[in-house]
């Protein structure tokens, strides 16, 4: 038996109709729509999930291969192979196809059903990056905190430490942290807001909440704290990169750079290399706050 569930995570509104023994990771929650609140005037988005251990397979070869994905390109719609890094299975553990502009169909191997406890599984066969850029809007790789009603981003690779620096300016500044590992960017009424998401990697640190964006701050590791304020060139070849991208996909890159471009028009962006210490919040407090 399905279960159907309404979600809007930014301006994307959706139902996802799952099998009951389909785990939901909890940070779905917080994105989730009573069905009575569902506009009328346009019915949502629309996701099947299935538990098969046979996958459809389209015809021809695959348009991209990656280690953990390969997809078909068809007449303007996509099918998706998914596999885990490790492969811990053999074959893919899902298939997501799009069978029309408003439904995509996601086919799961139950072996794994387990694992789409975990936020990053369950949202891979949304691919929810393809509607966000339809809607104009961006996920940014970064910790998301809120001061005085601002918020401010930290970005970077993996490992840099991103959790590290929003937790220091929670511990000296009294910020609030909103999410420790991505966050949505939209233009809203003129202004460029940051939103929640609901991937918060191993930080779990995960909240649904709008705030209108202040600043990015690139960070690398130091042995001394210093801050400067990028300019448009050098923040564009740093933020880019942090942005969720389809590269196989033309149009998708277009809209990515133009609204990277749009964003750094308006969002200053400022490169911090760190220590772990409250002097790094100092550091960049000055020049955020001059």
């Amino acid at each position: 038996m399905n279960i159907v569930r309404y979600y809007t995570i930014g301006t994307f509104t959706f139902s996802l109709s799952c099998p009951e023994e389909l785990p939901v990771p909890a940070n779905m929650a917080l994105f989730e729509l009573h069905e009575l609140a569902v506009s009328k005037e346009q019915e949502p988005y629309l996701y099947t999930v299935s538990l098969t251990k046979g996958f459809p397979l389209p015809s021809g070869s695959p348009d991209i291969i990656r280690e953990d994905m390969a997809v078909w390109l068809r007449n303007g719609l996509e099918t998706r192979y998914l596999w885990f890094h490790q492969h811990r299975h053999e074959g893919p553990y899902a298939c997501v196809r799009e069978e029309d502009s408003r439904h995509t169909a996601v086919f799961i191997d139950p072996r794994v059903t387990e694992d789409f406890l975990y936020d990053t599984v369950f949202l891979s066969v949304l691919a929810l990056e393809k509607h966000m850029i339809g809607c104009d809007a961006l996920i940014l790789h970064s910790a998301y905190i809120v001061h005085e009603n601002r918020a401010i981003l930290f970005t970077a690779p993996a490992g840099t430490g991103k959790s590290t620096q929003a937790g220091l300016w929670e511990k000296y500044r009294g910020a609030f942290q909103v999410n420790g590992d991505r966050t949505l960017l939209q233009k809203i009424g003129g202004c460029w807001y940051a939103r929640g998401w609901p991937v918060c990697g191993s930080s779990e640190i995960c909240h649904n909440l709008d705030t209108s964006l202040y600043g990015i701050v690139v960070l690398s590791q130091g042995e001394k704290n210093e801050a400067v304020r990028r300019e448009a060139g050098k923040a564009f070849q740093e933020i880019y990169p942090q942005i969720t991208v389809n590269r196989w996909n033309r149009d998708f890159q277009l809209k990515a750079m133009d609204l990277t471009e749009a964003l750094l028009r308006e969002i200053p962006v400022y490169h911090l290399s760190c220590t772990i210490s409250e002097e790094a919040v100092e550091c960049l407090e000055k020049v955020l706050f001059p």
